[in-house]
C-alpha cells in the first residue's frame, strides 16, 4: 500500500513542471503547472497575479534552444510548446500595442503598457528626436521619483538613469530642466498617461523588427504595427502598407510573401527571406495574428490560414483571441474599484540600468566621439542606401530619416545616439536617426568584420543564458548582415521545381482517384441514390457502351495474350 502511494506520488511529481515568468518590471512570477496544462491556464494565472482584466493586449514569449522567439499559444499545451528542459523560463510582454493607449480603461493596464514602451525606448525600438526624447525621459522621472526636490535631487541626478542606449550630458540637462519646471505636481498615473500619449504619436510606436533580406540580398527589417505593415531598409522606410491593403501572407521555407492590393486594383507581391525557416514561420504567425487583431470587426470572422497554396503542404494557423474592437467594447463594461498598483520606483532594473554600470557618452575621448555617435539602429545605418528592389512605394531620397544638413554636421559632437536635433516631419520617415557618414560606414564595416553587432540592438532578456530566456538579437542579425547563405535566385528555382513536381503528383493522384470512381460506377453493384442518378444519365450510358466497354474488352484481350505468352514460355 505504501509503495503504491509512493509510486503514485512520484508519477504526479513527474507530471508537474516549474515555470518562471519574468514580468515587465523585471520581477519574477513562479508557479507549477501540470503536464497537460494549456497556455491559457498559465496566462490566466499571471493575469490573476497582476489583477489584470484588459489582458488581450499581452502575451507570453519564450525562446527555444535554437534561440528562436515564440509567442506561447494559449490553445496548446505549454509543455509541448517548450522544447527546452524544465524549469521553463518565459517573459510577460505586450503582444498587441493598443491603438490608443491613453484610452485604456484601467490604470493597471496603462501602467503595464507604460513599462513595455519604456523598455522599447531603452532598447532602441522607439526612436524620436531630441526634444521628444527629453520629454519622454522627464515623464519617466516624474512617474518614478515624483516632484523635483533640491534636497533629494542634487546636480546631475538625471544621470542615474539611462533612458536610452547612449545619450549625452546635454540631453541629461534638458531632461532635468523639463522635470524641474514643467512636470511639477503630476502624479505617477498622470505622468504615465502623458508618456503614453506622446509615445503614441511616434511612428515607431509598436514596432518589433524582424530581420530579413529582400530579393536582391539587401538587409531589411519587417515590423507589424497597430496601423499596418512596415519595411525598413538602409536609412529609409521603403514600405508602409495599411492592414486593409494586405490581402494574404504566406511562407515557404525561409521565404515570406506579402500580397498587397492597392488603389486602382494594383496587386503586388513582396518577397523577403528570413534567416531560418523557424524565423520565417514566426514572422508569418505574427503577421496573421496582428492582421486579425487590428483589422477584423469580430472574432467570429477569424479563419484558419494556410501558409501555402491549395494541394501543397504547408502550416495551418488560426488566431484564437478576441479582436481589438471587441476588447475595447469589453473594457468599457468593466466596473470595479481600481486595483492597487505597486510601482517599481527607484529600484534599478536590467532593462534600465544605472548609467554608472556603463560609460556615458561624455566619458568617451573627443577623438572617438564621432565614432560613438552612431544610431542604435546600427544594422539599418550600416546597410547601403539603395532603393528597394520590390516594385511598391519605393522611397525617394526625401524619405531619408534625417537630411545631411549643415546643422547636422555642426552638432554631430552633441547629438544623441538615437536622436536628431533637426526639424522632423512624421510624414517623411519612420526612424528619425542621423544618416551614417562615409567614415561611420567604414567603421561599422570594420566592426562587422571583427564580430561586433551591426544591427538593431535588442534587449537581453536573461543574464544566465538559460534555454528558456530571451536571446541576444544582435547575434542573429550579425549573421544576417554577414550573410553566408545561398543566393535567393537559386532558392527560387529550386522552389519552382518542387512546386511543379508537387503539381504533377497531385494531378496524377486526382486522375487515379477519378479512375477508381469510374470503375466503381461501371463495375460495382452499389445501388446508392448518388450512383443510380449518375448511371441513369444519357451521357453516362453513351460513355459506358461506346467507349468503356470496348476499352475493357481490348484490355482483357491484351491481358489474355500476355498470360498465354507467359504460360507457353
Amino acid at each position: 500500500m505504501l509503495s503504491r502511494w509512493m509510486s503514485g506520488s512520484s508519477r504526479n511529481l513527474e507530471r508537474e513542471y516549474n515555470c518562471t515568468v519574468r514580468l515587465l518590471d523585471d520581477s519574477e512570477y513562479t508557479c507549477t503547472i501540470q503536464r497537460d496544462a494549456k497556455g491559457q491556464y498559465l496566462f490566466d494565472l499571471l493575469c490573476h497575479h497582476l489583477n489584470l482584466l484588459e489582458k488581450d493586449y499581452f502575451g507570453i514569449r519564450f525562446v527555444d534552444p535554437d534561440k528562436q522567439r515564440h509567442w506561447l499559444e494559449f490553445t496548446k499545451s505549454v509543455v509541448k510548446q517548450m522544447r527546452a528542459q524544465p524549469p521553463f523560463t518565459m517573459c510577460f510582454r505586450v503582444k498587441f500595442y493598443p491603438t490608443d493607449p491613453a484610452a485604456l480603461k484601467e490604470e493597471i493596464t496603462r501602467y503595464l503598457v507604460f513599462l513595455q514602451i519604456k523598455r522599447d525606448l531603452y532598447h532602441g525600438r522607439l526612436l524620436c528626436k531630441t526634444s521628444d526624447a527629453a520629454l519622454l525621459a522627464a515623464y519617466i522621472l516624474q512617474a518614478e521619483i515624483g516632484d523635483y526636490d533640491p534636497g533629494k535631487h542634487p546636480e546631475g541626478y538625471s544621470s542615474k538613469f539611462q533612458f536610452f542606449p547612449k545619450h549625452s550630458e546635454k540631453l541629461e540637462r534638458k531632461i532635468a530642466e523639463i522635470h524641474k519646471s514643467e512636470l511639477s505636481g503630476q502624479t505617477p498615473a498622470t505622468s504615465e498617461l502623458n508618456f503614453l500619449r506622446k509615445a503614441q504619436t511616434l511612428e515607431t510606436y509598436g514596432v518589433d523588427p524582424h530581420p530579413c533580406k529582400d530579393v536582391s540580398g539587401n538587409a531589411a527589417f519587417l515590423a507589424f504595427t497597430p496601423f499596418g505593415f512596415v519595411v525598413l531598409q538602409g536609412n529609409k522606410r521603403v514600405h508602409f502598407i495599411k492592414w486593409n491593403e494586405v490581402t494574404k501572407m504566406k511562407f515557404e521555407g525561409k521565404t515570406f510573401y506579402l500580397y498587397v492590393s492597392q488603389k486602382e486594383e494594383k496587386k503586388i507581391v513582396l518577397t523577403y527571406f528570413a534567416p531560418t525557416p523557424e524565423a520565417c514561420k514566426h514572422l508569418w504567425k505574427c503577421g496573421i495574428e496582428n492582421q486579425a487583431f487590428y483589422k477584423l470587426e469580430k472574432s467570429s470572422q477569424v479563419r484558419t490560414v494556410s501558409s501555402s497554396n491549395l494541394f501543397f503542404k504547408g502550416s495551418r494557423f488560426r488566431y484564437s483571441g478576441r479582436v481589438a474592437k471587441e476588447v475595447m467594447e469589453s473594457s468599457a463594461k468593466i466596473k470595479r474599484e481600481p486595483p492597487e498598483i505597486h510601482r517599481a520606483g527607484l529600484v534599478p532594473s536590467r532593462s534600465c540600468p544605472s548609467i554608472t554600470h556603463g560609460p556615458r557618452l561624455s566619458s568617451v575621448p573627443r577623438t572617438r566621439r564621432r565614432a560613438v555617435h552612431i544610431s542604435i539602429m546600427e544594422g539599418l545605418e550600416s546597410l547601403r542606401d539603395s532603393a528597394h528592389s520590390t516594385p511598391v512605394r519605393s522611397a525617394s531620397h526625401g524619405d531619408a530619416f534625417v537630411p545631411h544638413g549643415r546643422g547636422g554636421r555642426a552638432e554631430s559632437s552633441e547629438r544623441v545616439a538615437i536622436i536628431a536635433d533637426e526639424s522632423y516631419s512624421p510624414a517623411d520617415s519612420v526612424l528619425p536617426t542621423p544618416v551614417a557618414e562615409h567614415s561611420l560606414e567604414l567603421l561599422l564595416l570594420s566592426r562587422q568584420l571583427n564580430g561586433a553587432p551591426c544591427s538593431i540592438e535588442e534587449e537581453k532578456e536573461s543574464e544566465a543564458g538559460t534555454p528558456g530566456t530571451e536571446p541576444e538579437e544582435p547575434r542573429e542579425l550579425r549573421a544576417l548582415c554577414l550573410g553566408a547563405s545561398s543566393g535567393p535566385r537559386a532558392e527560387q528555382v529550386n522552389k519552382f521545381v518542387l512546386s511543379v513536381l508537387r503539381l504533377l503528383l497531385v494531378t496524377v493522384g486526382l486522375l487515379f482517384v477519378l479512375l477508381l470512381l469510374l470503375i466503381v460506377l461501371t463495375e460495382s453493384d452499389l445501388d446508392t441514390a448518388f450512383f443510380r442518378d449518375i448511371r441513369q444519365t444519357p451521357e453516362f450510358e453513351q460513355f459506358h457502351y461506346q467507349y468503356f466497354c470496348p476499352l475493357r474488352r481490348w484490355f482483357a484481350c491484351k491481358l489474355r495474350a500476355v498470360v498465354a505468352l507467359l504460360t507457353d514460355t
